[in-house]
C-alpha cells in the first residue's frame, strides 16, 4: 500500500508541474494590445503548508500554487497529502471510516479564472483516499462565463468533453456516459435551477478491485485536462471584449462561488480535515458581482 500511495502522490505533483508550465506558456503569449505589457513574467508562486502544525504529530500538508497574470486573473493548482483521523461527526460520511477513523488522502485540485470573458474558467481535481477501503475520485468541468458559450452543444464544450470521452473509452466504454451524467447532476445549482457550467465528467469512490487500472484511469483524466483546456484558452484569449461582456462574466462568477460554498464536496472535505483554508478557498473568483 505504501508504494501505491507514493506513486499516486508523485503523479499528482508531476501533473501539477505540467499544468503550471502550460499555463505560464499561455501567459507569455498574451496580446499586449488587449492585456497590456507585462511587468515581468507571470509565474506560479508556490507556498508549502503543514496540516496540524501546532500539534506534535505529523499530519501531512501540501503546496499551494497561485498565479495572478494577464490571461489568468487568478489560477490555483494545488497538491496535498494529508493523514490522521476523521473527526467523530465526519466518519459516517466516509466509506470505511466508521470501522477505523484513520485516513490518508492525496490529490491535485485546480481552478482557473480567466480575465477574458470569452475564455472559459475551468475546474479539475483527482484524488486517492485510503481508509479501510481505497478509492479514486475526480474529474474536470468547463465553466464558460459568457452567455454565448453556456450551452453543452457549443463547440468549446464539445471539444472539452471529447478529451474526457477518449480517456474514458480507453478504460471502460460505460464510463463516459455514467460520469458525464454524474457531472451534470453534481455541478448543479438547485436553488437557481440551473447548471454551474457546461460539464465534463465527475466520478467518486472508484474502486474496481484493480488498483493499477483505477490509477491508470485517474492519470488519463489528468492528461485529458491538459489536452483539452489550454487549447481552448489559446483559442479565445486574444478575442476583444466589452464592458458588458465583463459584467456578464462577473455575474456568472457568482454562480461559481455559490456552488463552491454551498455544495462542493472537496471544500467540505478540506475544511473538515484541517486543510489549508487559503488553499481551499482560493477557488473563489477574484472579482464577482450579484445583480
Amino acid at each position: 500500500m505504501k508504494s501505491q500511495q507514493q506513486k499516486a502522490e508523485s503523479w499528482f505533483q508531476s501533473l501539477r508541474d505540467s499544468i503550471c508550465q502550460a499555463f505560464e506558456t499561455l501567459e507569455r503569449e498574451a496580446d499586449p494590445a488587449l492585456y497590456g505589457q507585462a511587468d515581468g513574467e507571470a509565474k506560479f508562486v508556490r507556498t508549502p503548508w503543514q496540516r496540524g502544525k501546532d500539534k506534535e504529530e505529523d499530519q501531512g500538508g501540501g503546496v499551494m500554487s497561485i498565479m495572478k497574470g494577464r490571461i489568468f486573473e487568478k489560477v490555483g493548482v494545488h497538491t496535498s497529502t494529508v493523514y490522521g483521523e476523521f473527526s467523530e461527526d465526519f466518519r459516517k460520511e466516509i466509506p470505511g471510516a466508521e470501522e477505523d477513523p484513520r485516513f490518508w488522502a492525496s490529490g491535485i485540485s485546480l481552478i482557473a479564472h480567466t480575465r477574458n470573458p470569452h475564455a472559459p474558467a475551468a475546474h479539475m481535481n483527482t484524488r486517492m483516499i485510503v481508509t479501510t477501503k481505497t478509492w479514486f475520485g475526480g474529474g474536470g468541468d468547463l465553466n464558460p462565463m459568457h452567455p454565448s458559450y453556456r450551452d453543452q452543444s457549443h463547440e468549446d464544450s464539445v471539444f472539452f468533453r471529447a478529451a474526457y470521452e477518449r480517456a474514458c473509452d480507453k478504460h471502460d466504454p460505460s464510463y463516459f456516459k455514467k460520469f458525464k451524467k454524474w457531472c451534470d447532476d453534481y455541478f448543479y445549482l438547485p436553488h437557481r435551477n440551473e447548471p454551474r457550467g457546461t460539464g465534463g465528467i465527475f466520478y467518486d469512490r472508484l474502486s474496481t478491485d484493480d488498483w493499477e487500472k483505477d490509477f491508470a484511469f485517474t492519470q488519463d483524466v489528468g492528461r485529458a485536462f491538459l489536452e483539452a483546456y489550454p487549447p481552448l484558452v489559446a483559442k479565445r484569449m486574444n478575442q476583444k471584449w466589452s464592458e458588458e461582456d465583463r459584467r456578464k462574466q462577473l455575474i456568472q462568477r457568482g454562480r461559481y462561488a455559490e456552488f463552491n460554498l454551498l455544495y462542493d464536496r472537496g471544500t467540505k472535505f478540506g475544511l473538515k480535515t484541517g486543510g489549508n483554508v487559503d488553499s481551499i478557498l482560493s477557488s473563489m473568483p477574484p472579482e464577482v458581482i450579484w445583480e
